[in-house]
């Protein structure tokens, strides 16, 4: 745009300097005032005997005021050189009369005429005024104004109320004006008024009422319309403008009727400018269709070290050892998610992690999708984001989150998966407002559909897969309440013939699994564990480290299990599940929570196993209406 706008200034100047060169010197003739009343009388018109062309362009300046006698002595307010005069006309505006003619204006056998180019007609006043104008009986020009009280003040928007403006197409040599309704409103001491005037005057305050407030002066533009002797309107001048020259009177010549003909100078002129224009117009085109093509250069290049940087390479790698991710694994652009996602406008946040920030985005075919946006990331971590796309490609399972693409072109990865709409199971089981019921079938249910999608990732796909990061911060919730596991970041494919993976300990405490870190060996195992810290969370609504219990009771897991062993264990429950739940069922699933959370992972049970047991607790489950009191339970056999 400021291309555009630099190129349309330097054309403007352009034409102005070649219509500078083209136009004559404005002077009055050798020996003769040029000045009256601080107005300028450029020849044609002249002050005192032989300094004017003819008797019309006569200027009387006895009174230090330029005035006309060819026309009922009108003031002169401006002259030029081509002929054309703004004169200052008094007008009388009868209330009462309707009709009015154009003998206030003109003179007869006059070679002037109202000017089509620099006046207007307008009618200003309230009380619904409709006037037009007329000439051989067609109607020219005409508007109508209505208003109750007074006119608008705002003479740039003179369209209607209180005041209208009309154009007109033919040079007025005479004319009749007619009024309709022009009377004075109820109420209102004004009177209507329908007159030709120079627009730009209109703008500057006039017209101007006389002293005596009988007469109003209106300045209009009038021009030559026929020719006279000498005048810029021969035939000489005509034949010269139809040549494309430009004429004007010689001040020089002895008679005052010659013309010069500036034909050659004006050609110059025109086509000087037109060439300048011209150039600066392609030098303008062609630097911007460079700088397009330059940034469009760098922006590839810019995409294209992205993509490198944030393993796309490493992503190719992948496809190329396993073909089936070709087809499953979609590369979004970084136009399509900025354009989902509003340019990633913090409103559209969903949630903050170690990881980085989630954003809800909707992509152009209407799905609703989830963007995750990493962090600035080394080379590690670009390896568990690529490990994250390819794990997800191959998953299809309705209680893991789907995969729907990733864009490697921006600054920082970005995954597309399915939106979830219920957040985060940590968000549901800490939400201390009451305002969801948050029922035992409801809490067996999600434990049941996390235990199956993560037996399903262990054992049921074509290569087994470990989590490591199993919490209620990474299980979302669709708007039925269904568990989507969730964050794949460091999860990884094992071997069916590997028993563990050695790696550095990663995870998150209160669900780190104690083997994991002491020995550095992840193992299907550690995953059971991680579950069991969710179980417990479902069951008790008690964060997995909380600086609220002391000592080694911040724990969770260790909370538990003491409350085992003293075999207080319904004590740390959920009130609503204690209401809601048998002995037997409670003492299930305490059960299944000790096996799962036993410090020899060989002890555990599989995730395959607690999926059947939680399932069985499930369909056998029948929600209790009344309190069920425990007291202290010592069934430590059953336990």
């Amino acid at each position: 745009m400021q291309v555009f706008r630099v190129l349309h200034l330097l054309i403007l100047i352009s034409l102005t300097r070649t219509t500078t060169l083209t136009k004559a010197k404005s002077i009055s003739k050798k020996g003769c005032n040029d000045t009256c009343g601080g107005i300028l009388i450029p020849f044609p018109f002249g002050i005192g005997r032989n300094c004017f062309l003819n008797k019309w362009y006569n200027v009387d300046c006895n009174s230090s005021i330029p005035y006309l006698p060819s026309l009922n002595n009108v003031e002169v307010l401006h002259a030029s050189s081509t002929g054309d005069v703004i004169v200052n006309v008094s007008m009388t505006f009868d209330c009462e009369n309707s009709m009015q003619n154009s003998t206030l204006v003109l003179s007869d056998q006059s070679p002037f005429a109202i000017s089509v180019y620099d006046n207007s007609f307008f009618v200003k006043g309230c009380g619904n005024i409709y006037a037009n104008v007329t000439k051989s009986g067609s109607i020219v020009a005409g508007c109508s104004t209505i208003c109750r009280k007074k006119t608008v003040s705002d003479r740039n928007n003179c369209f209607g109320v209180g005041c209208c403006q009309s154009t007109f197409s033919y040079y007025l040599e005479s004319f009749n004006l007619n009024r309709t309704r022009l009377k004075r409103p109820i109420g209102d001491g004004s009177c209507g008024t329908a007159f030709f005037m120079n627009s730009a005057y209109f703008e500057k305050g006039f017209p101007r009422q006389s002293i005596d407030g009988d007469n109003i002066y209106v300045p209009i533009t009038l021009s030559l319309i026929y020719s006279t002797s000498g005048d810029i309107s021969s035939p000489e001048c005509k034949r010269c403008e139809i040549k494309g020259g430009y004429c004007s009177i010689n001040v020089d010549a002895a008679s005052g009727t010659s013309c010069y003909i500036y034909g050659r100078s004006k050609k110059i002129g025109v086509i000087l400018g037109v060439s300048i224009s011209m150039g600066l117009f392609l030098l303008s085109v062609i630097s911007y269709a460079l700088y397009n093509i330059i940034k469009k250069t760098k922006a590839k290049k810019r995409k294209q070290r992205f993509f490198k940087r944030n393993g796309g390479l490493l992503l190719k790698q992948q496809q190329a050892t396993d073909v089936a991710l070709v087809d499953k694994t979609i590369l979004f652009t970084s136009n399509e998610l900025g354009k989902a996602t509003d340019n990633f406008n913090e409103n559209r946040i969903l949630g903050r992690g170690g990881q980085g920030i989630v954003y809800k985005g909707m992509l152009a075919d209407g799905r609703i999708v989830a963007i995750k946006k990493s962090k600035m990331v080394d080379e590690i971590q670009l390896e568990e984001f690529i490990n994250e796309v390819v794990i997800l490609s191959q998953v299809n399972h309705r209680n893991v989150v789907k995969l729907l693409g990733c864009c490697l072109e921006t600054e920082v990865p970005l995954l597309v998966s399915e939106f979830i709409s219920n957040g985060t199971l940590y968000d549901l089981i800490q939400d201390e407002t009451g305002e969801f019921s948050f029922s035992l079938s409801m809490r067996v249910h999600i434990a049941t559909e996390v235990a199956g999608a993560l037996s399903y990732l262990h054992s049921a796909t074509s290569i087994p897969i470990y989590h490591r990061d199993v919490k209620t911060t990474n299980i979302l919730l669709d708007e039925q309440y269904r568990a989507k596991v969730s964050d794949f970041g460091m999860s990884r494919f094992v071997s069916i013939d590997q028993t563990h993976l050695t790696t550095l300990v990663k995870g998150t405490f209160g669900y780190l699994d104690p083997q994991y870190f002491q020995s550095s060996q992840f193992t299907e195992k550690s995953d059971v564990y991680s579950f069991g810290v969710v179980l417990l969370e479902l069951l008790t609504r008690e964060k997995p480290i909380s600086f609220t219990r002391f000592g080694e009771n911040r724990n969770l897991a260790t909370y538990f299990m003491l409350a085992m062993e003293e075999g207080r264990v319904m004590s740390i429950f959920d009130a609503m599940v204690v209401k809601e739940g048998s002995t037997n069922e409670l003492l299930a699933m305490a059960n299944m929570a000790m096996r799962c959370l036993n410090f020899n992972g060989k002890n555990r049970p599989t995730m395959k196993e607690v999926a059947t047991e939680l399932e069985r607790i499930r369909v056998s489950h029948v929600p209790s209406t009344h309190q069920t009191n425990f007291g202290h339970v010592t069934q430590h056999d059953d336990v």
